[in-house]
């Protein structure tokens, strides 16, 4: 109830911001503004999670971004750093997908290599993914086998220790 009444309060200004975020998106570099992505989020089911785009359209490289990756356009590196891409997932918020606070959803081929060599990591989509969460506010973000791994004890801590008040702390860190 919470994640959706803040959700809705925050709606209209979100949508302000991303329309000029798009607009700049868009004259910064060819392509949409709006990145989808299958993620894997509550109970494993997968949901289209929404992020402004913030790297070049068509070129490849591996299915998790690096340290100064040269994929990042101009603009998605000021995004990335303040966390705006971040914003259209307001409305994964409002679908019920996702929550303010929760382990970060993963795209589907990540979640599904992580689970095949993690021990116990589908435990971790017990609760909604988060726009932010426990584990990203300690470790950032993180896609090597062993940091996971890390990032999944910070996931379970958060798992074990579920409340209002924890969600609130992460939201301050």
């Amino acid at each position: 109830l919470i994640d959706t009444l803040v959700a809705a309060a925050v709606l209209p200004a979100m949508l302000v911001l991303v329309a000029v975020l798009a607009v700049l998106i868009r004259l910064d570099s060819p392509g949409p503004a709006i990145f989808r992505q299958s993620r894997v989020g509550y109970q494993g089911r997968r949901f289209t999670c929404y992020k402004l785009r913030t790297m070049h359209v068509a070129v490849s490289g591996p299915a998790y971004t690096e340290a100064e990756d040269p994929r990042v356009t101009r603009l998605g590196r000021f995004l990335r750093k303040w966390r705006f891409d971040e914003l259209p997932q307001i409305i994964n918020i409002l679908k019920g997908e996702m929550s303010w606070i929760g382990p970060r959803p993963e795209s589907v081929s990540l979640a599904r290599d992580y689970q095949r060599a993690i021990p116990h990591y589908a435990y971790r989509h017990a609760v909604r993914p988060g726009i932010s969460g426990w584990a990203a506010v300690h470790q950032g973000n993180v896609a090597l086998a062993d940091a996971v791994t890390v990032k999944l004890e910070y996931d379970f801590y958060y798992l074990k220790n579920f409340s209002i008040w924890l969600d609130f702390l992460t939201m301050l860190m």
